[in-house]
């Protein structure tokens, strides 16, 4: 770790002031406060043991109770997966069954992750240490610390409050690009939606058919995955509603506060306030731009050639910021057009996004170790 960018004590002010600026995100701007208050908070509480001279690891002290919430949680994937189980149980994948073509914007959505990863690459980031700043762009923080923990714990702290910062202020970064990338009659198109009927049974089926699917694809990424569809078919049975009903609010509450606010306690001035931490931050933004605007591209072909029958704006919901890039999408289709109601068409393409950046992440996670191998590189330890 290469020395702070900022003397000691005030890089800890630095620290303490945007730990303030995420607070009040927060709750004046109502960007993400689940997420920012905690991250926001924990910054605070860890830059000011440095401020009054004692131990500089402060709460984050491997003896101390964040430190253990820290190693136990977050370093043993224990926080991700119970964070998955209770997304899962949130999710209702109907208007993807409908429409399981939207799958393609999806896909579209995670180059992102690849785009970062090659520039990580090209800047000098050893191979798995590239591959850790590459899944910010899958915009999915359980899936990035998932990764990283595993390919490069020493990027843990910056990839994770990348990932979650960004995914966090998704509606600045998708409201630009969204209005940049398509012309206004491509705003104002309308799609039909016409809901079909199927059967309970192909709500129950899914969940069990894309655990094994995945599986068989990408082995390693079976206990996020199967984290997800067990949240969501403790949801669709209908006969585990006080498990569903725990896993959807006391769970993903408790387990999003705390890993949140160790994250938080991750920006520890000494060790946050360096070169390599703002590179990461730099290329977390090419990642999350990349992502958004190759779905949006992939969307304007697929209108092209359906002869304006999709609008663009859902392209950008093909990433795992979920819900947040289908209202976001939504809400930029409205302002051309207040009746135009875009929100079935982009839920649906942003629940296939959760699964394809879940997805991408076991693709790397199984897969990452034999490319490097047959390009002739030795992965990192």
């Amino acid at each position: 770790m290469s020395a702070p960018l900022l003397p000691l004590p005030f890089g800890n002010v630095v620290m303490i002031v945007v730990g303030c600026l995420f607070v009040y995100l927060a709750i004046k701007k109502k960007y993400e406060p689940l997420l920012l208050i905690p991250i926001g908070f924990g910054a605070i509480l860890v830059n000011i043991p440095v401020l009054m001279n004692t131990d500089s690891l402060g709460i984050m002290d491997p003896q101390g109770v964040f430190g253990y919430i820290y190693a136990k949680g977050v370093l043993t994937d224990i926080f991700p997966c119970l964070l998955f189980i209770g997304i899962g149980a949130m999710m209702d994948f109907g208007a993807l069954i409908e429409r399981p073509w939207f799958l393609i914007f999806a896909a579209a959505g995670q180059l992102g992750i690849f785009i970062a990863m090659l520039s990580a690459l090209a800047i000098g980031f050893a191979p798995y240490e590239a591959a850790s700043i590459g899944i910010i762009g899958a915009m999915d923080g359980p899936t990035a610390i998932f990764i990283t923990s595993k390919f490069a714990p020493d990027l843990l702290g910056p990839v994770a409050v990348c990932a979650y910062s960004y995914m966090a202020l998704v509606p600045l970064l998708q409201i630009p690009i969204s209005k940049a990338l398509t012309t206004r009659k491509e705003r104002l198109i309308r799609m039909e939606y016409k809901p079909q009927a199927y059967s309970k049974a192909i709500r129950i089926i899914f969940p069990i058919v894309v655990t094994i699917v995945t599986g068989v694809v990408a082995p390693m990424g079976i206990p996020l995955m199967g984290s997800l569809m067990l949240g969501n078919l403790l949801k669709e049975s209908g006969v585990v509603r006080r498990l569903a009903k725990s896993a959807e609010n006391e769970i993903a509450n408790v387990t999003t506060l705390l890993l949140a606010v160790v994250i938080g306690g991750t920006m520890n001035a000494e060790t946050f306030l360096v070169l390599d931490t703002l590179v990461v931050f730099g290329l977390g933004l090419v990642a999350f731009v990349s992502a958004i605007a190759c779905g949006i591209l992939f969307a304007k072909l697929v209108c092209f050639l359906t002869e304006g029958k999709v609008n663009p704006l859902i392209g950008a919901c093909g990433i795992s910021a979920f819900p947040m890039a289908a209202r976001t999408a939504h809400r930029v289709g409205r302002e051309e057009d207040s009746s135009n109601w875009l929100l079935p068409h982009a839920m649906a393409t942003n629940v296939g996004g959760q699964i394809g950046s879940v997805v991408a992440g076991g693709v790397i996670l199984t897969y990452a170790t034999i490319v490097l191998e047959m390009l002739g590189l030795m992965p990192i330890p």
